[in-house]
């Protein structure tokens, strides 16, 4: 009983440590850019030792893939949850609001996420496990859609749901390039509501009742 107690205990421990190193490496990140860090960098933002690292993650590139994951599953959750307020129909500028809201809050994310993209551009592996993220993200988008079909229309030059669902991660990802420039949030959650409003709807933010 008292080393299963330990193990709990141990456990524990370590679940917070990778959370705590985790939360560090994304400030450190966000900061300096992954190419531009070191384990030590990571350690000292918080507060453990090499060994500590070493007892979570094998390398640096590792905790970046960790890191990254944790937070597109969150974000994936998030947009998910977000799409699936309105019950059989889709109220589609509440749903623009929220998903807005939930993808441009964070700039610092944007940054680790963009260091992420050009280090899977130069690793086909990585580039896979990218790949597979941004499909999660799309398909929670097409699944909401594909429930709302028969309630709320699209436009036709979108095709099917998989389509709209790429064409709305497509105008994030134009909108949150220039947020990274300008660093405008509240310019670009604007024009982001607008696009995609335009995108699903016949532009007018609400659907057009004449569709059939």
């Amino acid at each position: 009983m008292a080393v299963e107690g330990t193990t709990g205990r141990v456990t524990r421990r370590r679940v917070r440590t990778r959370a705590n190193l985790l939360d560090a490496a994304f400030s450190v990140f966000a900061a300096k850019g992954f190419g531009h860090v070191s384990i030590e960098e990571v350690c000292e933002a918080a507060g453990y030792s090499r060994g500590a690292f070493y007892s979570n993650f094998s390398s640096l590139d590792e905790l970046f893939f960790a890191l990254y994951r944790e937070r597109a599953d969150l974000i994936a959750e998030q947009v998910a949850g977000a799409l699936a307020l309105d019950g059989p129909g889709l109220d589609v500028p509440a749903a623009v609001d929220r998903v807005t809201d939930v993808l441009l809050l964070d700039r610092d994310w944007l940054l680790v996420k963009t260091d992420f993209l050009v280090h899977a551009a130069r690793d086909p592996d990585v580039a896979q496990s990218l790949l597979e993220h941004r499909a999660r993200l799309r398909r929670a988008i097409a699944d909401r859609l594909a429930r709302a079909r028969g309630h709320t229309e699209l436009p036709a030059v979108l095709g099917d749901t998989d389509g709209a669902a790429h064409a709305v991660v497509a105008a994030y990802d134009g909108v949150t390039t220039q947020l990274l420039l300008d660093r405008d949030v509240e310019h670009a959650r604007a024009w982001l509501k607008q696009l995609l409003t335009a995108l699903l709807t016949d532009g007018s933010g609400t659907p057009d009742p004449t569709r059939n």
